[in-house]
């Protein structure tokens, strides 16, 4: 009787532990639990993955049973009450980042890991230009030509190519390109800056007036400077600037390469309306990062190709000048024509 009476109380014992163990098991705190971090980047789209250069970035902490937060972002530490926040990065061009976000309550704390890409537009310097201010031939440092005794044999063009000062020189502040005709064809001049002068990325500005003659095709433009090595397309190609002989009111901007998947020649581009680019000098730019590639008219974007590894735009390019006549974008030319004129003011380089 004695041992059935001490086993009962043993059982009520336990009982008792048991119940307070599981009341304790259910009711003590716990350290914060499914913690996360995500970034929406201000700006991102398909052109620009990794932001619109502003830096801003959206976060949204996600935890359960979160207190406050600390969050380690670009070797500064954040202390936050609420799971939102934006951050400015400004180190320029496209960096990654990693970032720990630590959820606190008053058991202790559990953290996160998350990975980031953000582009940052960095303030651009010049590091190249030609301002055109020495009257005569041009600067032999930044410009060499490209010459023929003949029709150019390139897009059915009718020009030759020299280095003639009827052709090329630079007069009171501009370089002036002019295409001529000599009774029997056309000449005219083509610059280049290869193996002088040769950029990666940055922002090109070339700000000039355009001739109004039909037939006369001029550009602004650059190759990739292993042109010799590989030849066209492969080398690529970034047209800046080029009208047609029989539009004098639009310009277009285009790249040509070749397509690596499909081994064959691809190009993109597109126009706009520039009414008074013969009779007025006008800005024509080039912006060229590694995530996207601009061309502008007058500070505004009217064609934009996204760049990737694949593509030869990740490599020097050097820049062309010319005026070329008739051929594929040139037509028919005047047969009244003698003589019109491109006009540069300046050609610039920031980076």
């Amino acid at each position: 009787m004695k041992n059935r009476i001490l086993l009962i109380l043993a059982v009520a014992v336990l009982s008792i532990v048991s119940c307070s163990s599981s009341d304790n098991d259910t009711n003590e705190p716990m350290v914060p639990t499914d913690v996360s971090i995500s970034g929406v980047k201000v700006g991102a789209d398909g052109s620009n993955p990794n932001g619109d250069g502003s830096g801003v970035v959206n976060f949204t902490i996600t935890a359960t049973n979160a207190s406050y937060y600390r969050v380690l972002i670009n070797n500064e530490t954040l202390e936050l009450t609420e799971n939102t926040f934006s951050y400015t990065f400004t180190q320029g061009g496209t960096n990654d980042y990693s970032i720990i976000v630590s959820a606190y309550n008053s058991e202790g704390f559990t953290s996160a890991t998350y990975d980031i890409t953000v582009y940052v537009f960095a303030e651009l310097q010049l590091v190249w230009s030609d301002e055109f201010n020495a009257n005569g031939a041009p600067n032999a440092s930044n410009w060499g030509y490209d010459l023929s005794d003949g029709p150019w044999p390139d897009n059915n063009e009718l020009q030759s190519y020299t280095n003639n000062a009827e052709n090329v020189i630079v007069e009171n502040g501009v370089l002036k390109i002019t295409a001529k005709s000599n009774g029997t064809g056309y000449t005219s001049a083509r610059l280049k800056s290869h193996n002088l002068q040769a950029f990666t990325y940055g922002k090109i500005e070339v700000r000039a007036k355009l001739p109004a003659s039909q037939g006369t095709w001029p550009a602004i433009w650059m190759l990739g400077s292993n042109f010799s090595s590989v030849g066209w397309p492969h080398c690529g190609e970034m047209d800046i600037m080029e009208q047609t002989g029989w539009d004098k009111n639009s310009v277009l901007g285009t790249f040509h390469w070749q397509d690596s998947s499909s081994n064959s020649y691809t190009h993109y581009g597109d126009s706009t309306t520039a009414s008074s680019s013969t009779s007025e000098f006008h800005l024509y730019t080039l912006e060229w990062t590694p995530e996207a590639i601009n061309v502008l008219y007058d500070d505004e974007t009217y064609v934009t190709l996204t760049n990737n590894n694949n593509l030869p735009f990740n490599a020097d390019f050097f820049i062309i000048l010319n005026v070329a006549m008739g051929g594929n974008l040139g037509g028919d030319v005047d047969p009244n024509f003698t003589q019109d004129t491109m006009e540069i003011d300046y050609v610039r380089v920031y980076q």
